[in-house]
Protein backbone atom coordinates (compact mmCIF):
# COMPACT_ATOMS: atom_id res chain seq x y z
CA UNK A 1 0.00 0.00 0.00
CA UNK A 2 1.08 3.68 -0.87
CA UNK A 3 0.39 6.27 1.88
CA UNK A 4 -1.32 9.60 1.23
CA UNK A 5 -0.01 12.43 3.78
CA UNK A 6 -2.95 14.46 4.12
CA UNK A 7 -2.08 18.23 4.56
CA UNK A 8 -4.26 20.60 7.74
CA UNK A 9 -6.04 22.13 6.02
CA UNK A 10 -8.05 18.95 4.39
CA UNK A 11 -8.05 17.02 7.59
CA UNK A 12 -11.15 17.63 8.43
CA UNK A 13 -12.45 15.65 5.59
CA UNK A 14 -10.38 12.20 6.57
CA UNK A 15 -11.35 12.54 10.59
CA UNK A 16 -8.12 14.08 11.72
CA UNK A 17 -5.98 11.85 9.92
CA UNK A 18 -2.39 13.02 8.95
CA UNK A 19 -1.94 9.86 6.80
CA UNK A 20 -3.71 7.11 4.85
CA UNK A 21 -3.32 4.03 3.20
CA UNK A 22 -4.17 3.45 -0.11
CA UNK A 23 -4.11 0.53 -2.98
CA UNK A 24 -3.49 0.89 -6.64
CA UNK A 25 -0.46 1.03 -9.30
CA UNK A 26 -1.00 4.65 -10.31
CA UNK A 27 -1.62 8.34 -8.31
CA UNK A 28 -5.06 8.39 -10.23
CA UNK A 29 -5.94 4.83 -8.42
CA UNK A 30 -5.18 6.05 -5.16
CA UNK A 31 -6.56 8.94 -4.96
CA UNK A 32 -9.62 7.06 -6.40
CA UNK A 33 -9.03 5.06 -3.07
CA UNK A 34 -8.44 7.97 -1.14
CA UNK A 35 -12.20 9.50 -2.49
CA UNK A 36 -14.18 5.87 -1.78
CA UNK A 37 -12.63 5.89 1.60
CA UNK A 38 -13.32 9.72 2.18
CA UNK A 39 -15.83 11.11 -0.05
CA UNK A 40 -15.90 14.95 1.03
CA UNK A 41 -12.32 14.90 -0.42
CA UNK A 42 -12.99 14.69 -3.72
CA UNK A 43 -14.74 18.10 -4.27
CA UNK A 44 -11.87 19.99 -2.42
CA UNK A 45 -9.16 18.38 -4.30
CA UNK A 46 -11.19 17.73 -7.73
CA UNK A 47 -12.75 20.07 -10.26
CA UNK A 48 -15.18 19.10 -13.02
CA UNK A 49 -13.54 15.21 -12.20
CA UNK A 50 -10.19 16.71 -13.00
CA UNK A 51 -7.44 17.63 -10.38
CA UNK A 52 -7.42 20.93 -9.30
CA UNK A 53 -4.65 23.74 -10.43
CA UNK A 54 -4.45 24.69 -6.76
CA UNK A 55 -3.83 20.95 -5.82
CA UNK A 56 0.07 20.08 -6.32
CA UNK A 57 0.77 16.26 -6.49
CA UNK A 58 3.91 14.83 -5.34
CA UNK A 59 5.36 10.87 -5.16
CA UNK A 60 8.56 10.70 -2.78
CA UNK A 61 8.97 14.49 -3.39
CA UNK A 62 8.99 14.70 -7.05
CA UNK A 63 6.24 16.82 -8.88
CA UNK A 64 4.05 14.42 -11.11
CA UNK A 65 3.44 17.02 -13.06
CA UNK A 66 6.99 16.41 -14.52
CA UNK A 67 6.43 12.73 -14.54
CA UNK A 68 3.82 11.05 -16.21
CA UNK A 69 0.96 13.50 -13.77
CA UNK A 70 -2.04 11.07 -12.47
CA UNK A 71 -0.37 8.11 -14.45
CA UNK A 72 2.82 7.98 -12.16
CA UNK A 73 3.17 5.07 -10.93
CA UNK A 74 3.49 4.35 -7.25
CA UNK A 75 4.74 1.30 -5.12
CA UNK A 76 4.10 -0.18 -1.96
CA UNK A 77 6.73 2.13 -0.13
CA UNK A 78 5.80 4.97 -1.91
CA UNK A 79 4.38 8.43 0.05
CA UNK A 80 1.91 10.66 -2.09
CA UNK A 81 1.79 14.11 -0.97
CA UNK A 82 -0.95 16.26 -1.41
CA UNK A 83 -0.22 20.27 -1.17
CA UNK A 84 -2.36 22.88 -1.52
CA UNK A 85 -1.09 25.29 -3.44
CA UNK A 86 -0.30 28.71 -1.51
CA UNK A 87 -1.68 32.44 -1.96
CA UNK A 88 -2.04 35.89 -0.04
CA UNK A 89 0.05 38.90 1.26
CA UNK A 90 0.15 41.96 0.83
CA UNK A 91 2.38 44.90 -0.20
Amino acid sequence: MSTIRIPPVLRENTGGSRTVDVTGGTVAEALDDLFGRHPALRDRVTEDGELSRFINVYVNDRDVRYRDGLDTAVGADDTIILLPAMAGGSH
